[in-house]
């Protein structure tokens, strides 16, 4: 593994040859280098961005039981969960309608209905990782200049400060986010449409405690979200139609927080700003296929949906653990990694799941997000059924928290002798 170490070092014409190349090295595209960190195959992942610029994001993300389910199998878990929240309830809500739903741990039979955890919680605890494995190297500040898709192996050009090197590889991963560099110059193309509305994002710190409470209040003109996290901090998830969402945030800090509370309400006292808000346009994307011979897609590269519910980040998680359990299989079996039969299982697998995942955040938007009187009327029956019926309650949660549908099984039983050894 010394040898391949310094082989990716250096910079001359041949190809060094390894057996992965992901291009991403955002959370979706490090779970799976750390997934596959027991598979002893070699890894390279190639981050446009500098480390500290790729872990420094100010945004928090709604984590489910299934994302902590596989942090757990990769041995992250006990890094991560004291630096995170733990959601004791989840409160549902439509405008001023009083009745409102609350999901408790027991609907799922965990220990939290959810989680939140910060971006740079994640991705140090991924990062930590992926340094101490021997057959696992990053590049950052390294871009990808062109990938040639060949029969028997892909052939990647980078380029860095240092100048141009090319690896030759089974397998390249996107995991390059939604506007793929990757995805685009293969050729695949993606359905999808771009909403009326975009999400506004920020640090706020309440007067009294937030009790590990999340709260999701749908509105006319988009949902609103309260994301519990450690030091009694909360993040706002706030979604508006686009003129109106850029009108909010250009309001000076003392008109932006009189808006907030309107939002937000009284239940934890006077608000103070932690962070400057942040506007992006809410979109949904599903790439017509995750894969190709020798390319496969991961994350926000194949698919992107509503902010409602927090399911974008899962997702991806969810797709990295099921391309390891994929991958990890066809190594078993001496299979060709990059060959469209072995990468037919993941797409089959994920994309239809997702699909689901996609379809239900838009109905949900487009169920609230509107004054219909006998939409606003169904949907409130729903609610209420929601609140007496606890099995259509635990049926929404485990479709929201990933729990339904084929769950990832991940083999991690040679982990630790494999992080000592050079292979």
């Amino acid at each position: 593994m010394r040898e391949f170490q310094a082989m990716t070092s250096l910079l001359h014409p041949s190809l060094a040859n390894c057996d992965v190349v992901i291009v991403g090295g955002g959370i979706s595209g490090l779970t799976l280098a750390c997934g596959l960190q027991s598979s002893g195959l070699r890894i390279v992942v190639v981050e446009a961005q500098q480390q500290q610029q790729a872990t420094e994001r100010s945004r928090a993300y709604a984590l489910s039981s299934m994302t902590s389910k596989i942090f757990r199998d990769l041995g992250l878990w006990s890094q991560i969960a004291p630096k995170i929240s733990h959601f004791s309830r989840v409160l549902l809500s439509d405008a001023d309608y009083p009745h409102r739903v609350e999901f408790c741990p027991k609907d799922l039979g965990e220990a939290a209905v959810y989680y939140c955890g910060e971006h740079k919680v994640l991705m140090a605890a991924l990062q930590q990782r992926v340094a101490t494995a021997a057959n696992i190297i990053c590049m950052y500040e390294t871009q990808v200049v062109e990938v040639r898709y060949g029969t028997e192996t892909a052939e990647v050009v980078l380029e860095n400060s240092q100048g141009q090197q090319g690896l030759r590889s089974q397998l390249v991963v996107a995991a390059d986010g939604i506007n793929s560099q990757i995805r685009s110059s293969a050729g695949i193309e993606t359905n999808g449409w771009a909403y009326w509305q975009s999400c506004i994002t920020a640090f706020v710190a309440p007067e009294r405690s937030h009790q590990n409470i999340g709260y999701e209040r749908f509105w006319p003109s988009g949902p609103f979200a309260i994301l519990p996290l450690p030091d009694n901090r909360c993040q706002i998830v706030w979604i508006a139609p686009h003129a109106e969402a850029q009108a909010i945030v250009a309001l000076p800090s003392d008109q932006f927080m009189t808006e907030l509370r309107r939002r937000y309400g009284e239940q934890m006292g006077k608000l103070t700003l932690l962070s400057q808000p942040l506007v992006f346009p809410a979109r949904l994307m599903q790439s017509r296929h995750y894969c190709q011979p020798r390319l496969v897609l991961l994350g926000d590269a194949a698919h992107c949906c509503h902010p409602v519910g927090g399911q974008g980040l899962n997702m991806g998680i969810r797709d990295a653990a099921a391309l390891v359990q994929v991958l990890q299989t066809a190594q078993q079996h001496k299979q060709d990694l990059g060959s469209l039969a072995v990468l037919k299982r993941y797409d089959r697998w994920r994309r239809y799941e997702n699909w689901v995942v996609l379809a239900f955040t838009d109905i949900l938007n487009r169920s609230f997000s509107n004054h219909w009187l006998p939409i606003v009327r169904l949907r409130r029956l729903v609610l209420r059924l929601m609140i007496y019926w606890s099995f259509l309650r635990r049926l929404l949660l485990r479709l929201m928290t990933g729990l339904w549908g084929r769950q990832p099984q991940l083999d991690h039983s040679s982990l630790a002798v494999l992080q000592n050894i050079n292979i």
